[in-house]
């Protein structure tokens, strides 16, 4: 995704840091238009994208160790503004000329930081804060010609600018909200060090990706690859915006659905857009595809090389019935999220969490061109989006739901008694979760069905030996982290009594109380 023009990039520049993605989000909180680069970008292409400010990430290494990554000085020179996290505040300073050095004693987690001087960077913070550290060098001395704003027990530099020569740095992580004025500092760099405005809104996010789908389609015609959900559905919208009837959307119910999903889509979606709609049977496709595979990552390639056959076929299918003979489909539209991106490894040095269906699981022989208008976007973002073209809410705050579906909560072999059970359990969920009102205080609540596991309970008066449920219920921003949502017991109980009630072969529900990390929101 590009920026409109009246909007240059502020570039974060990404040296490995957890926390990459979140910097860029808070710039975009900001109303500001940002985008993400790695550190192995040299200087020239860095200024050729133009941006409007730099913001160094954090990182891992140690800015003096063997092979650490470095920042060219030429960079401070280029007259863009310049702030610098954590690393990339270590790595300004060493290449300017100042000292950062093992101090013996790490700072990680919430640090008490105390502000000597406001300058711009700081202005309006107070003089003690608490701040988010995570780190074991230190800056003992700034380059000459920088002004000490703050320190730490651990860093005797932890703040420093030169206003003169727009460039700023902070030892903490101002990206985090326990860095309890971060998001004030961070303001303080786009608008008072970069004098930026801060009008970037969805709008712009739309503008610029219909002149973009445009230029890129020409009068080719364009499937989309519509699960009902909010990815793929704002996806869809934009390109129609873009394209109009040159667009027909494809939806595969591959028998990995949630209880009334298909119906969802038929009726609030297409109601709502007047897009040309094709459905395609495919369950018993994917069910043969998937027999016997019990390996997640395995799954998710399977479902994703199927998703595109499908997809082949119904390409030649839209030609046919439009008569248009010897004009295939080129494009193919898919509502990929920065997140499914930066888990399938498709970030600088990022790894492989899980491959997403339509990122890591695509076939190598794929026949169509991508169109990803939502790939550098977080969720809320989409949303946002899909609120100014008008996608019904019902879709637009719906929980999100992955790709492959039921297929990945099924720990186990996929079976279609499987798939029963465990849609008939998630459909109990979902309809408790929304009579208590609950259905915008948390991100999503994945049901899993543990089929590889079997414990022993008492029903009716009698033994049974049945599959336990497991409710997933988790609050996020974005996905990127996440923390398991405290739900009301009484909803908890009612929810556990009727799946063991009304779900045959399920006897226990339990609650999984882990954040991301360590664990992942699917258990696939």
């Amino acid at each position: 995704m590009s920026a409109p023009t009246p909007h240059r990039p502020v570039l974060v520049v990404d040296f490995g840091a957890q926390y990459a993605q979140l910097i860029a989000r808070r710039v975009r909180e900001a109303k500001v238009y940002s985008e993400i680069v790695p550190h192995t970008m040299s200087v020239d292409a860095i200024l050729a994208k133009d941006p409007a400010a730099i913001v160094l990430s954090g990182g891992p290494a140690s800015v003096y160790a063997d092979g650490a990554p470095a920042v060219d000085a030429a960079l401070f020179d280029a007259g863009v503004p310049v702030f610098g996290i954590c690393y990339g505040f270590q790595a300004m300073a060493a290449a300017l000329g100042g000292t950062v050095a093992h101090t013996g004693a790490r700072e990680y987690g919430g640090t008490p930081v105390r502000v000597d001087s406001e300058g711009t960077l700081l202005a309006g913070s107070p003089t003690e804060q608490t701040t988010w550290m995570s780190h074991g060098d230190a800056v003992h001395a700034a380059p000459a010609g920088f002004d000490v704003l703050a320190t730490s027990p651990g860093s005797p530099v932890a703040a420093f600018e030169d206003r003169t020569r727009g460039l700023y740095g902070v030892q903490w992580h101002p990206e985090v909200k326990h860095s309890e004025f971060g998001q004030k500092a961070l303001e303080n760099f786009l608008y008072d060090g970069a004098g930026l405005a801060g009008d970037w809104t969805p709008g712009n996010v739309i503008a610029d990706q219909v002149a973009a789908i445009r230029e890129q389609v020409g009068d080719a015609r364009v499937i989309c690859g519509l699960s009902g959900g909010v990815d793929s559905s704002v996806a869809a919208a934009l390109v129609q915006r873009a394209i109009g009837d040159q667009l027909t959307c494809v939806f595969v119910d591959h028998g990995l659905l949630r209880a009334g999903e298909a119906e969802q889509v038929e009726t609030d979606f297409v109601a709502s857009t007047g897009v040309r709609l094709k459905v395609v049977d495919a369950k018993q496709r994917f069910l043969d595809a998937l027999a016997g595979v019990s390996d997640p990552e395995t799954k998710r390639k399977i479902i994703g090389r199927e998703f595109i056959r499908v997809f082949e076929d119904a390409a030649r299918e839209v030609v046919a019935e439009a008569g248009a003979h010897g004009e295939d489909v080129k494009f193919l539209v898919q509502g990929t999220l920065y997140p499914d991106v930066v888990e399938s490894g498709g970030g600088e040095g990022a790894a492989n969490i899980k491959s997403h269906h339509n990122v890591g699981g695509l076939p190598d022989d794929l026949q169509f061109s991508l169109i990803e208008p939502l790939r550098a976007l977080f969720k809320d973002e989409v949303r946002a989006v899909g609120l100014e073209l008008g996608v019904p809410g019902t879709i637009v705050w719906r929980q999100p739901f992955p790709g492959p579906g039921l297929g990945i909560r099924i720990v186990g072999d996929i079976t279609a008694e499987r798939l029963e059970t465990l849609r008939t359990a998630d459909a109990i969920a979902r309809e408790e979760l929304t009579a208590a009102g609950l259905d915008r205080e948390i991100w999503q609540c994945p049901v899993v069905l543990l089929a590889d596991v079997r414990s022993v309970g008492v029903q009716g008066d009698g033994r049974t030996y049945g599959h336990p449920i497991v409710l997933r219920p988790v609050s996020s921003e974005d996905a990127m982290t996440a923390d398991w949502t405290r739900l009301p017991y009484d909803v908890l109980a009612k929810i556990s009594t009727r799946i063991t009630n009304e779900v045959a072969e399920v006897n226990r529900v339990v609650l999984d109380v882990t954040s991301k990390p360590p664990g992942t929101i699917e258990w696939e």
